[in-house]
């Protein structure tokens, strides 16, 4: 794999939209949420079927993403846990299992963010 571009939030966005794709993630939506904030520039937001994928897909995001030469800067959420982030500053990743997902309801509290990417 090659290096991302540092610096580059939108290609390092579409990357983990990809690795997510890749690990079986569902309805993977990428939010530009930079012009609404200062906290990030994207919000990668997927859904695994159960506490085991989610904690792999957002493995896999570390991984690939450690490779192609990005650290996060933090990560919240565990092994057993039905929601994960990972924060690597300008994009961050949230990887829900289902009803989760609907309990915290990220596209309807961003529903001002431009939808970038909407993967069902």
């Amino acid at each position: 794999m090659r290096s991302l571009t540092p610096g580059d939030s939108g290609e390092l966005a579409h990357r983990i939209v990809d690795i997510a794709s890749d690990h079986k993630a569902a309805d993977i939506v990428l939010l530009r949420v930079a012009e609404l904030t200062s906290v990030a520039d994207y919000f990668v937001i997927c859904s695994g079927r159960s506490d085991r994928q989610v904690s792999a897909i957002a493995g896999a995001i570390q991984e690939e993403i450690r490779v192609a030469g990005v650290r996060p800067i933090g990560t919240e959420g565990r092994a057993s846990s039905r929601w994960m982030v990972i924060d690597y500053g300008t994009v961050l990743v949230h990887v829900f299992t289902p009803d989760e997902r609907a309990f915290y309801g990220l596209e309807k509290l961003w529903s001002e963010a431009v939808q970038v990417v909407r993967m069902v």
